[in-house]
């Protein structure tokens, strides 16, 4: 089952703007009529229905939305980059990869429908008649388009079942999942049968419900250890667990501390979901005399356990009755818990102002709103450095770069930029 993939996307990057001015017969003052550049597409990844794995990003790793036009005469605009669209199994957690290694969830797309933009497009180019004034008539000027995000995407697909069976292996996970529903996972004699989750839909009357069998789990699941990582992060999504405990065991209550502390130290939310504690292989004739014995000790640690024979169905009934009956519970109060979202009001964030550092005989300014302008401006045309005084004076960095002491001829450099500088 692949559930966990890592991708790279990359937003279209924005037409250039158009130099051009009108040329028409009797028209003797055309002026300036170079259009914008087209913005790029986004990327965009949507949760459907119809998608039941992530097998579409196994081999290909690399997507790219489509890049905006270029402007053209006549004050024409250029076309708007194709967005790249990438449908992937509800369920599935979005995360970007930072440069330090860490991991930002940007979406849970729990249900099919819903959508996140993880790339977002490069702006287009202004054309040259945003450079028009008195003084410049005849600008030769245009912006160039904005480059789109990059982004390395980790998906990660959660299986989502209302119950998750968990337990240590071979504790019986497969047979109950087979004696509770319709499902038919592969069961041996042996631990580690189960390589991949599985689901079931068990009956119960008339109402329903999903179970998950999420494979067994050992000592230092948390660190990854084992396959402990693949299979934990399904259990994130149940509403409740039924923790399955061999009777055969010989400390069926070590046990059940042992697992649960895997479940709290890979997610603090896991350690507090509801539990049905269910001791099975009530069958086996060495489990029969013990019965009595392990309820005293796990009432003692305050659990109140059911017993069962998965392989015989007996109390398996009785154990969907009361998983019923605590996920009614369970889902009661989610929804007595949620409240209408409040509007939020979330204003742009200012500009920080530039600084300038000094790097040997090099002034270097931080500033990421002049970064991204000089990016955009075609330097060696004619009218670039114009136009980069006049924001430099506009941004205030001017007046930074002559405090920190700048003098004609020194070294300035903003981004990938270096220039020197002027009077």
């Amino acid at each position: 089952m692949l559930d966990e993939v890592e991708i790279v996307v990359r937003a279209g990057k924005g037409g250039g703007g158009a130099v051009s001015f009108r040329r028409e017969k009797f028209v003797p003052f055309g002026g300036p009529d170079g259009g914008d550049g087209g913005r790029g597409g986004d990327v965009v990844i949507i949760a459907d229905s119809a998608v039941s794995s992530l097998l579409a990003f196994k081999r290909k790793r690399f997507f790219q939305a489509g890049d905006g036009g270029g402007g053209r005469n006549q004050k024409k605009h250029g076309r708007k980059g194709e967005d790249l669209v990438l449908m992937v199994p509800p369920g599935t957690v979005v995360m970007e990869r930072t440069q330090t290694g860490d991991r930002n969830t940007i979406a849970d797309l729990e249900h099919a429908g819903e959508r996140v933009v993880v790339a977002k497009s490069g702006e287009g180019g202004r054309g040259n008649t945003h450079f028009a004034s008195s003084t410049n008539q005849a600008p030769q000027l245009a912006e160039k388009g904005e480059a789109g995000e990059e982004k390395t995407v980790l998906l990660e697909l959660r299986l989502i079942a209302d119950v998750g069976i968990i337990g240590y292996p071979n504790v019986g996970k497969s047979t109950l999942l087979a004696a509770a529903s319709a499902a038919r996972p592969e069961i041996a004699g042996y631990p580690f049968t189960t390589r991949e989750p599985a689901l079931g839909v068990a009956e119960v009357g008339e109402r329903s419900f999903v179970l998950a069998e999420i494979p067994g789990l050992i000592d230092g699941a948390h660190l990854g250890r084992g396959l402990g990582h693949d299979f934990l992060r399904h259990s994130t999504r149940t509403k409740m667990l039924i923790h399955l405990i061999d009777g055969s065991s010989s400390s069926p209550c070590e046990d059940m501390a042992k697992v649960n502390a895997e479940l709290g130290l890979f997610d603090p939310a896991l350690g507090h979901k509801r539990q049905l504690t269910v001791v099975n292989k009530i069958d086996l004739p060495q489990v029969r005399p013990r019965l009595a014995e392990m309820e005293n000790d796990l009432s003692a640690v305050g659990v109140s356990p059911l017993f069962i024979s998965a392989a015989s169905g007996e109390g398996v009934s009785r154990l969907l009755a009361e998983t019923l009956k605590v996920l009614d519970e369970v889902t009661a109060a989610r929804e007595a818990a949620v409240r209408p979202p409040g509007r939020v009001f979330r204003p742009e964030p200012k500009p920080a102002p530039p600084k300038v550092l000094r790097e040997g005989d090099t002034f270097v300014v931080l500033s990421s709103e002049l970064e991204r302008l000089i990016a955009r401006l075609d330097m060696t045309g004619p009218g670039g450095r114009g136009q980069l005084s006049k924001q430099f004076e506009r941004l205030g960095v001017s007046r930074v770069l002559r405090r920190a002491g700048v003098k004609p001829g020194d070294r300035v450099r903003c981004g990938n930029t270096e220039w020197e500088w002027g009077t």
